[in-house]
């Protein structure tokens, strides 16, 4: 790999290609989040007009992102196998028509079934990832990942375009236009994008071989992590549109703008996230955002209080609650926390796994998309089961605990006190 990205760094011509490839994919990935992310605009008239629940709302807006996360695995070995340019324009090519029949259903399965299809737009991070990663030296990996992780600000992009669409033409002309967007993608991919067959896993590697990192315990706390920094992510896009307009009473329009505060940031600054990932280390990088995280998800977590104090002049009742401007900015930290933090784990990744990226990349997405699929369903019915709308803020809470706990068990407490951050490098590399 290292043979095959070296010409990056000297030949004009390679240069030129690499920023291509990585321009144009990150362009495909950030329409193929907005349409994943579809479902947390056009949910809300659609749990209107079936008069759903607040767990069937969650199965809803979820299904998309269980096969956007079940294909990650599959697709981050084709990408190996076959080259990152193909395997990405049959997936923007296949998903085309799912989007526009979105706008032709009616029942409640309609959308549970279509979704599964739409859903594999999800799949294009586990193409992109070793596609873009590949083109550039190891010493840049981390930042051509963290900008074509920036494709996830497709969920803010969504938040934008689809109230706009919604209000002036019905929810059933969002995912028309979105079909058509996808197109518009997938001519404009082909045309820039280029293919290089040295960055291909040679022949005589099996499916079976690439998948035995799933016994590998560093694998799978990477894919703890990223449950929590993308999967969360993927779940409150979902959530907070439907959260701000039933817990603040806005408008869907005043919603969604607020829930780009949290997505915009969650997407963009993950590039940023990768040149810090460069510089400093996954580790540090990764444990900064759990605590910051956790911090963030605590003060969320406080539903609205009234509570009543017996006092010397009588009884006294105050309210405890986060108003909408407070809330809104936790949330936008909590957003470049995680920005920051799927960056520094697919820079893990890069470090310990650079000749197989494209298959740990997949399992390591499949993870995270897995949280994003199990996480709205379970904000559901925790808010039909508790009536608390901030009860998904104490789920997560309960979430960063263990990375934390995982974090410090196998990395933080092998630091050697005596010799300070050269500690924390070292048992990060163990």
């Amino acid at each position: 790999m290292a043979s095959a990205s070296q010409p990056a760094a000297n030949d004009p011509r390679r240069n030129r290609q690499a920023w291509s490839v990585l321009i144009v994919s990150t362009l495909a990935f950030t329409v193929c989040f907005m349409v994943w992310m579809m479902f947390g605009i056009i949910g809300i008239p659609i749990k209107k007009m079936l008069d759903l629940n607040s767990t069937q709302f969650g199965l809803l807006t979820a299904m998309p992102v269980l096969t956007g996360s079940l294909v990650r695995v599959p697709l981050g070995i084709w990408t190996d196998k076959f080259g990152g340019r193909i395997v990405m324009a049959v997936l923007l090519a296949i998903t085309v028509p799912a989007i526009w029949m979105m706008g032709y259903a009616t029942q409640y399965w309609h959308f549970l079934v279509i979704g599964l299809f739409v859903g594999l737009a999800g799949g294009a991070f586990s193409v992109g990832t070793p596609y873009v990663a590949r083109w550039f030296p190891k010493s840049r990996q981390g930042m051509a990942m963290g900008v074509y992780g920036a494709g996830n600000s497709g969920a803010a992009v969504n938040k934008f375009v689809a109230p706009v669409i919604l209000v002036a033409f019905g929810w059933q002309a969002v995912p028309h236009v979105y079909a058509a967007i996808m197109l518009g993608t997938l001519v404009l991919f082909w045309l820039f994008s280029h293919s290089d067959p040295a960055h291909l896993v040679p022949s005589n590697v099996r499916f079976s071989d690439q998948l035995k990192a799933l016994k590998d315990p560093k694998v799978l706390k990477y894919c703890q992590y990223y449950s929590i920094v993308f999967g969360g992510y993927v779940a409150l896009a979902l959530w907070m549109v439907q959260y701000y307009v039933g817990e603040y009473g806005l408008d869907i329009r005043v919603a969604a703008l607020l829930a780009a505060c949290f997505s915009l940031p969650g997407g963009v600054l993950r590039a940023i996230g990768g040149v810090l990932s460069d510089k400093y280390g996954a580790h540090s990088v990764t444990w900064w955002v759990m605590w910051v995280s956790w911090i963030c998800l605590f003060l969320l977590s406080y539903p609205q209080t009234d509570f009543t104090i017996l006092t010397v002049d009588g009884p006294k009742t105050f309210h405890i609650g986060l108003n909408v401007y407070l809330f809104t900015a936790l949330l936008a930290v909590l957003g470049v926390a995680w920005a920051f933090g799927k960056a520094s784990v697919f820079k893990y990744i890069s470090d310990d796994y650079g000749g197989n990226i494209g298959a740990i990349s997949g399992i390591v997405g499949l993870a995270g998309g897995l949280g994003g699929f199990i996480l709205p369903i379970m904000f559901g019915v925790l808010m039909d089961w508790t009536g608390i709308r901030s009860s998904a803020f104490m789920l997560m809470y309960g979430v960063v605990w263990v990375s934390l706990i995982w974090m410090y068990w196998t990395e933080v407490r092998r630091t050697d006190v005596m010799t300070g951050a050269e500690g924390v490098t070292a048992s990060a590399s163990r």
